[in-house]
Protein backbone atom coordinates (compact mmCIF):
# COMPACT_ATOMS: atom_id res chain seq x y z
CA UNK A 1 0.00 0.00 0.00
CA UNK A 2 0.78 4.22 -0.54
CA UNK A 3 1.71 5.08 3.06
CA UNK A 4 2.11 9.14 4.08
CA UNK A 5 3.98 10.40 6.98
CA UNK A 6 3.64 13.61 8.43
CA UNK A 7 6.84 15.12 10.08
CA UNK A 8 10.17 15.90 9.79
CA UNK A 9 12.26 14.85 12.96
CA UNK A 10 13.92 12.13 14.05
CA UNK A 11 10.85 10.28 15.48
CA UNK A 12 9.97 10.55 11.42
CA UNK A 13 12.97 9.86 10.47
CA UNK A 14 13.09 6.23 12.69
CA UNK A 15 9.04 5.93 11.84
CA UNK A 16 10.12 5.88 8.15
CA UNK A 17 12.85 3.81 8.73
CA UNK A 18 10.38 0.95 10.18
CA UNK A 19 7.21 1.69 7.42
CA UNK A 20 9.95 1.03 4.53
CA UNK A 21 10.96 -2.70 5.87
CA UNK A 22 7.29 -3.31 6.36
CA UNK A 23 6.34 -5.98 3.66
CA UNK A 24 2.76 -3.98 3.15
CA UNK A 25 4.47 -0.82 2.13
CA UNK A 26 4.54 -0.08 -1.63
CA UNK A 27 5.73 3.21 -1.89
CA UNK A 28 6.23 5.79 1.35
CA UNK A 29 5.99 9.31 1.02
CA UNK A 30 7.05 11.76 3.97
CA UNK A 31 6.13 15.64 4.13
CA UNK A 32 8.11 17.93 4.82
CA UNK A 33 10.44 14.99 5.55
CA UNK A 34 14.68 15.58 6.46
CA UNK A 35 17.71 15.30 4.57
CA UNK A 36 17.62 11.49 6.33
CA UNK A 37 14.14 10.33 5.60
CA UNK A 38 14.63 11.15 1.79
CA UNK A 39 16.68 7.71 2.31
CA UNK A 40 13.69 5.83 3.27
CA UNK A 41 10.68 7.77 1.67
CA UNK A 42 9.68 10.60 -1.43
CA UNK A 43 9.86 13.26 0.12
CA UNK A 44 6.59 15.79 -0.99
CA UNK A 45 6.34 19.30 -0.58
CA UNK A 46 3.17 19.79 0.99
CA UNK A 47 1.21 22.18 3.39
CA UNK A 48 0.71 20.16 6.28
CA UNK A 49 -1.23 22.42 7.70
CA UNK A 50 -3.27 22.41 4.86
CA UNK A 51 -5.81 19.53 5.48
CA UNK A 52 -7.08 19.54 1.98
CA UNK A 53 -3.99 19.53 0.33
CA UNK A 54 -3.06 16.72 2.55
CA UNK A 55 -5.97 15.24 1.14
CA UNK A 56 -5.82 16.26 -2.31
CA UNK A 57 -2.43 14.15 -2.07
CA UNK A 58 -3.53 11.34 -0.74
CA UNK A 59 -6.10 10.84 -3.33
CA UNK A 60 -4.03 11.50 -5.96
CA UNK A 61 -1.61 9.24 -5.27
CA UNK A 62 -3.88 6.57 -3.27
CA UNK A 63 -2.91 6.81 -0.33
CA UNK A 64 -4.07 3.64 2.10
CA UNK A 65 -2.61 5.08 5.31
CA UNK A 66 -1.48 8.65 6.80
CA UNK A 67 1.09 8.63 10.33
CA UNK A 68 0.93 11.57 11.65
CA UNK A 69 4.10 11.95 13.49
CA UNK A 70 3.94 15.42 16.08
CA UNK A 71 1.39 16.66 17.98
CA UNK A 72 0.36 19.99 16.26
CA UNK A 73 -1.50 18.60 13.26
CA UNK A 74 -3.46 16.18 15.74
CA UNK A 75 -4.48 18.94 18.22
CA UNK A 76 -5.54 21.05 15.06
CA UNK A 77 -7.64 18.10 13.87
CA UNK A 78 -5.52 16.87 10.45
CA UNK A 79 -6.75 13.16 11.78
CA UNK A 80 -10.54 14.17 11.64
CA UNK A 81 -10.81 15.87 8.46
CA UNK A 82 -8.67 12.97 7.13
CA UNK A 83 -10.90 10.40 8.40
CA UNK A 84 -13.41 12.72 7.50
CA UNK A 85 -12.85 12.59 3.56
CA UNK A 86 -12.02 8.42 3.90
CA UNK A 87 -8.21 8.27 4.56
CA UNK A 88 -7.60 5.98 7.02
CA UNK A 89 -4.86 7.80 9.40
CA UNK A 90 -3.38 6.81 12.77
CA UNK A 91 -3.54 9.03 15.20
CA UNK A 92 -6.29 10.47 17.74
CA UNK A 93 -8.84 12.74 16.91
CA UNK A 94 -8.80 16.86 17.91
CA UNK A 95 -10.87 15.64 20.90
CA UNK A 96 -8.66 13.41 22.19
CA UNK A 97 -5.78 14.46 21.40
CA UNK A 98 -6.19 17.26 24.22
CA UNK A 99 -4.79 15.18 26.33
CA UNK A 100 -1.63 16.65 25.12
CA UNK A 101 -2.54 19.99 23.81
CA UNK A 102 -4.21 21.12 27.44
CA UNK A 103 -2.38 19.77 30.52
CA UNK A 104 -5.34 20.86 32.39
CA UNK A 105 -7.79 18.97 30.56
CA UNK A 106 -6.14 16.30 31.48
CA UNK A 107 -5.26 16.90 35.12
CA UNK A 108 -9.43 16.98 35.35
CA UNK A 109 -9.44 13.97 33.70
CA UNK A 110 -7.13 11.83 36.02
CA UNK A 111 -9.12 13.95 39.08
CA UNK A 112 -12.77 12.43 37.59
CA UNK A 113 -11.51 8.90 37.09
CA UNK A 114 -9.10 8.47 40.17
CA UNK A 115 -5.83 8.44 37.72
CA UNK A 116 -2.65 8.31 39.88
CA UNK A 117 -1.26 11.93 39.44
CA UNK A 118 -0.04 14.66 41.47
CA UNK A 119 -2.16 17.80 43.12
CA UNK A 120 -2.65 20.65 40.95
CA UNK A 121 -4.13 24.00 40.16
CA UNK A 122 -5.23 25.40 36.78
CA UNK A 123 -4.97 29.30 36.61
CA UNK A 124 -5.87 31.71 33.53
CA UNK A 125 -4.71 35.12 35.45
CA UNK A 126 -0.80 35.29 36.95
CA UNK A 127 -2.45 36.44 39.79
CA UNK A 128 -4.53 33.82 40.79
CA UNK A 129 -1.13 31.50 40.20
CA UNK A 130 0.89 33.43 42.04
CA UNK A 131 -1.57 33.40 45.02
CA UNK A 132 -1.59 29.63 44.50
CA UNK A 133 2.04 29.24 44.78
CA UNK A 134 2.05 31.52 48.12
CA UNK A 135 0.37 28.45 49.95
CA UNK A 136 1.98 25.62 48.26
CA UNK A 137 5.80 26.23 48.08
CA UNK A 138 9.00 25.05 46.42
CA UNK A 139 9.74 22.07 45.06
CA UNK A 140 6.73 22.66 42.53
CA UNK A 141 5.91 21.70 39.15
CA UNK A 142 4.97 24.87 36.92
CA UNK A 143 3.69 24.34 33.02
CA UNK A 144 2.12 26.16 30.25
CA UNK A 145 -0.97 24.43 29.12
CA UNK A 146 -0.46 24.51 25.86
CA UNK A 147 1.96 22.98 23.11
CA UNK A 148 5.25 24.79 23.94
CA UNK A 149 7.52 22.25 22.30
CA UNK A 150 8.51 20.39 25.36
CA UNK A 151 10.00 24.31 26.89
CA UNK A 152 7.02 25.14 28.91
CA UNK A 153 7.63 23.03 32.10
CA UNK A 154 9.71 24.39 35.07
CA UNK A 155 10.54 22.21 38.00
CA UNK A 156 10.71 24.95 40.54
CA UNK A 157 12.94 23.64 43.27
CA UNK A 158 13.02 27.38 44.71
CA UNK A 159 10.16 29.30 45.41
CA UNK A 160 11.64 32.34 42.99
CA UNK A 161 11.75 29.93 40.15
CA UNK A 162 7.90 28.96 40.89
CA UNK A 163 6.73 33.05 40.57
CA UNK A 164 8.79 33.57 37.67
CA UNK A 165 7.93 30.46 35.23
CA UNK A 166 4.58 31.89 36.43
CA UNK A 167 5.38 35.23 35.17
CA UNK A 168 7.13 34.03 32.31
CA UNK A 169 3.90 32.07 31.34
CA UNK A 170 1.37 35.41 31.50
CA UNK A 171 3.98 37.48 29.75
CA UNK A 172 3.74 35.31 26.73
CA UNK A 173 7.06 33.76 26.61
CA UNK A 174 4.85 30.41 25.12
CA UNK A 175 2.73 32.50 23.41
CA UNK A 176 -0.57 30.71 22.68
CA UNK A 177 0.07 27.55 25.05
CA UNK A 178 0.63 30.24 27.85
CA UNK A 179 -2.92 31.26 27.74
CA UNK A 180 -3.36 29.66 31.03
CA UNK A 181 -0.85 27.61 33.64
CA UNK A 182 -0.57 24.50 35.51
CA UNK A 183 0.57 24.39 38.72
CA UNK A 184 1.45 20.48 40.21
CA UNK A 185 2.81 18.79 43.74
CA UNK A 186 6.39 18.03 42.49
CA UNK A 187 6.62 14.59 42.41
CA UNK A 188 9.49 12.22 44.06
CA UNK A 189 10.54 9.42 42.42
CA UNK A 190 12.20 8.11 38.76
CA UNK A 191 10.89 9.24 35.70
CA UNK A 192 10.08 6.85 32.73
CA UNK A 193 8.30 6.56 29.23
CA UNK A 194 5.26 4.02 28.68
CA UNK A 195 3.58 3.69 25.66
CA UNK A 196 0.29 1.77 24.17
CA UNK A 197 -1.36 1.74 20.61
CA UNK A 198 -4.79 1.97 21.41
CA UNK A 199 -7.69 1.51 18.83
CA UNK A 200 -10.64 2.80 21.31
CA UNK A 201 -11.54 -0.18 23.00
CA UNK A 202 -8.05 -1.93 23.79
CA UNK A 203 -5.02 -0.97 24.83
CA UNK A 204 -1.61 -2.95 24.02
CA UNK A 205 1.12 -2.25 25.84
CA UNK A 206 4.23 -0.84 23.46
CA UNK A 207 7.13 -0.57 25.37
CA UNK A 208 9.37 1.35 27.59
CA UNK A 209 12.00 4.03 27.28
CA UNK A 210 13.82 6.48 30.14
CA UNK A 211 14.62 10.09 28.25
CA UNK A 212 17.02 12.49 29.42
CA UNK A 213 15.33 16.01 29.49
CA UNK A 214 17.39 18.39 30.57
CA UNK A 215 20.62 19.94 28.52
CA UNK A 216 23.03 19.19 31.04
CA UNK A 217 25.24 16.04 32.08
CA UNK A 218 23.79 14.93 35.03
CA UNK A 219 20.39 16.17 34.40
CA UNK A 220 21.01 19.50 35.20
CA UNK A 221 19.86 22.68 33.48
CA UNK A 222 17.35 23.89 31.15
CA UNK A 223 14.23 21.28 30.10
CA UNK A 224 14.81 20.53 26.21
CA UNK A 225 12.75 18.71 23.71
CA UNK A 226 15.08 15.28 24.89
CA UNK A 227 19.06 14.68 24.73
CA UNK A 228 19.00 11.03 24.59
CA UNK A 229 17.09 7.70 25.50
CA UNK A 230 17.00 3.95 25.54
CA UNK A 231 15.11 1.06 26.27
CA UNK A 232 13.74 -0.87 27.78
CA UNK A 233 13.44 1.51 31.41
CA UNK A 234 14.80 -0.60 34.13
CA UNK A 235 12.42 0.94 36.46
CA UNK A 236 9.53 -0.71 34.69
CA UNK A 237 9.43 -3.98 36.04
CA UNK A 238 6.81 -6.76 35.44
CA UNK A 239 4.65 -5.54 38.16
CA UNK A 240 4.93 -1.65 37.17
CA UNK A 241 3.95 -2.54 33.87
CA UNK A 242 0.81 -4.16 34.81
CA UNK A 243 0.43 -1.44 37.44
CA UNK A 244 0.51 1.25 34.71
CA UNK A 245 -1.51 -0.40 32.21
CA UNK A 246 -4.45 -1.03 35.11
CA UNK A 247 -4.15 2.22 37.01
CA UNK A 248 -3.37 4.65 34.23
CA UNK A 249 -3.89 3.34 30.65
CA UNK A 250 -7.13 1.17 30.79
CA UNK A 251 -8.77 3.77 32.92
CA UNK A 252 -7.80 7.11 30.23
CA UNK A 253 -9.10 4.53 27.86
CA UNK A 254 -12.15 4.02 29.24
CA UNK A 255 -12.62 7.93 30.36
CA UNK A 256 -12.06 9.06 26.86
CA UNK A 257 -14.98 6.95 25.62
CA UNK A 258 -17.21 7.95 28.60
CA UNK A 259 -16.45 11.52 27.48
CA UNK A 260 -17.38 10.65 23.77
CA UNK A 261 -14.21 11.14 22.40
CA UNK A 262 -12.52 7.40 22.16
CA UNK A 263 -8.73 7.76 22.10
CA UNK A 264 -7.35 5.68 18.61
CA UNK A 265 -2.97 5.70 18.05
CA UNK A 266 -0.79 5.94 20.92
CA UNK A 267 -0.70 6.96 24.63
CA UNK A 268 2.79 8.30 25.55
CA UNK A 269 2.39 8.11 29.41
CA UNK A 270 5.24 10.02 31.00
CA UNK A 271 5.13 8.68 34.53
CA UNK A 272 6.72 8.98 37.68
CA UNK A 273 7.74 5.59 39.66
CA UNK A 274 6.99 6.68 43.52
CA UNK A 275 6.88 4.84 46.42
CA UNK A 276 3.11 5.11 46.21
CA UNK A 277 3.62 3.39 42.90
CA UNK A 278 3.35 4.73 39.04
CA UNK A 279 1.60 8.17 38.93
CA UNK A 280 0.74 10.12 35.71
CA UNK A 281 3.15 13.32 34.92
CA UNK A 282 1.56 13.91 31.51
CA UNK A 283 0.37 12.27 28.52
CA UNK A 284 1.27 12.87 24.92
CA UNK A 285 -0.65 11.36 21.69
CA UNK A 286 1.97 10.27 19.71
CA UNK A 287 5.77 8.38 19.81
CA UNK A 288 8.22 10.23 21.67
CA UNK A 289 11.01 12.35 20.11
CA UNK A 290 13.78 10.63 20.92
CA UNK A 291 12.37 7.22 22.52
CA UNK A 292 10.57 6.02 19.63
CA UNK A 293 14.15 6.12 17.78
CA UNK A 294 15.04 3.31 20.89
CA UNK A 295 11.71 1.24 20.41
CA UNK A 296 12.04 1.04 16.12
CA UNK A 297 15.42 -0.21 17.08
CA UNK A 298 14.19 -3.08 19.47
CA UNK A 299 10.92 -3.67 17.78
CA UNK A 300 10.83 -7.04 16.35
CA UNK A 301 6.72 -6.86 14.60
CA UNK A 302 5.54 -5.00 11.79
CA UNK A 303 5.28 -1.40 12.64
CA UNK A 304 2.82 -1.22 10.01
CA UNK A 305 0.43 -3.97 10.71
CA UNK A 306 0.32 -2.72 14.15
CA UNK A 307 -0.73 0.58 13.31
CA UNK A 308 -3.53 -0.58 11.02
CA UNK A 309 -4.84 -2.76 13.91
CA UNK A 310 -5.21 0.72 16.07
CA UNK A 311 -7.22 2.33 13.17
CA UNK A 312 -9.53 -1.01 12.31
CA UNK A 313 -10.40 -1.54 15.88
CA UNK A 314 -8.39 -4.98 15.88
CA UNK A 315 -5.80 -4.78 18.39
CA UNK A 316 -7.47 -7.02 20.73
CA UNK A 317 -5.98 -10.13 18.03
CA UNK A 318 -2.04 -8.46 18.09
CA UNK A 319 0.33 -8.83 19.98
CA UNK A 320 3.81 -6.74 20.60
CA UNK A 321 7.19 -9.00 20.39
CA UNK A 322 10.63 -6.94 21.14
CA UNK A 323 14.12 -8.07 20.46
CA UNK A 324 16.05 -8.78 23.88
CA UNK A 325 18.97 -6.14 23.18
CA UNK A 326 18.56 -2.88 24.39
CA UNK A 327 18.53 0.56 22.43
CA UNK A 328 20.07 3.67 23.36
CA UNK A 329 20.39 7.30 21.61
CA UNK A 330 22.05 10.15 21.60
CA UNK A 331 20.93 13.39 20.50
CA UNK A 332 23.35 15.44 18.80
CA UNK A 333 22.18 19.02 18.77
CA UNK A 334 23.62 22.78 17.90
CA UNK A 335 25.59 24.46 19.78
CA UNK A 336 22.88 27.38 21.94
CA UNK A 337 20.43 24.49 22.28
CA UNK A 338 17.63 25.00 23.75
CA UNK A 339 18.07 28.27 22.85
CA UNK A 340 18.90 30.17 19.90
CA UNK A 341 21.10 28.23 17.14
CA UNK A 342 22.56 29.13 14.21
CA UNK A 343 21.87 26.79 11.11
CA UNK A 344 23.64 26.03 7.94
CA UNK A 345 26.93 24.05 9.34
CA UNK A 346 27.96 21.19 7.53
CA UNK A 347 28.21 17.46 8.71
CA UNK A 348 30.94 15.21 7.91
CA UNK A 349 31.75 11.67 7.88
CA UNK A 350 28.10 10.34 8.75
CA UNK A 351 28.42 7.41 6.36
CA UNK A 352 31.73 6.08 8.53
CA UNK A 353 30.08 6.80 11.60
CA UNK A 354 27.28 4.64 10.76
CA UNK A 355 28.97 2.15 9.16
CA UNK A 356 28.47 -0.39 12.21
CA UNK A 357 25.14 -2.74 11.48
CA UNK A 358 24.22 -2.51 15.18
CA UNK A 359 24.21 1.78 14.84
CA UNK A 360 21.57 3.92 13.00
CA UNK A 361 21.92 7.65 12.53
CA UNK A 362 18.38 8.88 12.55
CA UNK A 363 18.33 12.78 11.24
CA UNK A 364 15.53 14.92 13.23
CA UNK A 365 17.08 18.50 12.06
CA UNK A 366 18.84 18.80 8.49
CA UNK A 367 18.61 19.32 5.35
CA UNK A 368 20.57 18.18 1.84
CA UNK A 369 22.77 20.77 -0.02
CA UNK A 370 23.83 18.71 -3.20
CA UNK A 371 25.78 16.29 -1.37
CA UNK A 372 26.46 17.98 1.63
CA UNK A 373 24.74 17.28 4.90
CA UNK A 374 23.71 20.53 7.23
CA UNK A 375 22.03 21.09 10.29
CA UNK A 376 18.67 22.95 10.48
CA UNK A 377 17.19 22.65 13.85
CA UNK A 378 18.02 22.63 16.94
CA UNK A 379 18.63 18.38 17.60
CA UNK A 380 19.97 17.29 14.64
CA UNK A 381 21.38 13.74 14.85
CA UNK A 382 20.31 10.86 16.74
CA UNK A 383 22.88 8.68 17.15
CA UNK A 384 21.39 5.04 17.79
CA UNK A 385 23.03 1.98 18.30
CA UNK A 386 21.27 -1.14 19.47
CA UNK A 387 23.46 -4.24 21.91
CA UNK A 388 23.00 -6.80 24.27
CA UNK A 389 22.98 -4.42 27.32
CA UNK A 390 22.68 -0.70 28.17
CA UNK A 391 26.95 -0.10 28.65
CA UNK A 392 27.75 -1.68 25.31
CA UNK A 393 24.91 -0.08 23.33
CA UNK A 394 26.08 3.45 24.87
CA UNK A 395 29.80 2.51 24.26
CA UNK A 396 28.78 2.10 20.78
CA UNK A 397 26.84 5.01 20.26
CA UNK A 398 29.38 7.07 21.53
CA UNK A 399 31.90 5.90 18.80
CA UNK A 400 30.03 6.94 16.18
CA UNK A 401 29.37 10.26 17.63
CA UNK A 402 32.94 10.91 17.86
CA UNK A 403 33.41 9.69 14.30
CA UNK A 404 31.17 12.44 13.17
CA UNK A 405 32.91 15.16 12.00
CA UNK A 406 30.53 18.39 13.43
CA UNK A 407 32.67 21.43 15.38
CA UNK A 408 28.94 23.51 15.98
CA UNK A 409 27.57 20.66 17.72
CA UNK A 410 27.18 19.00 21.58
CA UNK A 411 25.76 15.90 23.16
CA UNK A 412 25.56 15.25 27.08
CA UNK A 413 28.02 12.24 27.43
CA UNK A 414 26.38 10.42 29.82
CA UNK A 415 22.99 9.49 28.35
CA UNK A 416 22.00 5.98 29.89
CA UNK A 417 23.82 6.64 33.54
CA UNK A 418 20.71 5.38 35.59
CA UNK A 419 20.97 1.94 33.85
CA UNK A 420 24.61 1.85 33.33
CA UNK A 421 24.76 2.40 37.10
CA UNK A 422 22.02 -0.70 37.17
CA UNK A 423 24.08 -2.67 35.46
CA UNK A 424 27.50 -1.77 37.30
CA UNK A 425 25.65 -3.10 40.64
Amino acid sequence: MNILLIGSGGREHALAWAIAKSPLTKTLFCAPGNAGIAAEAEIVSLDVNDAQAVINFCNLQAIKLVVVGPEAPLVAGLADKLRAAGVKTFGPSAAAARLEGSKGFTKDICAKYNIPTGAYGRFSSEADALAYLADHPAPIVVKADGLAAGKGVTVAMKDGEAEAAVKDIFAGKFGAAGAECVIEEYLDGEEASFFALCDGKTAVAFGTAQDHKRVGEGDTGPNTGGMGAYSPAPVMTDEMWRRTMDEIIIPTMKAMETEGCPFQGVFFAGLMITAKGPQLIEYNVRFGDPECQVLMMRLKDDIVMLMLAACDGTLDKVSVRWRDEVALTVVMAAQGYPGDVEKGSEIRNLDAAGADPAVHIFHAGTKADGDRILANGGRVLNVTARAATVSEAQGLAYKAVDAIDWPQGFCRRDIGWRAVARETK
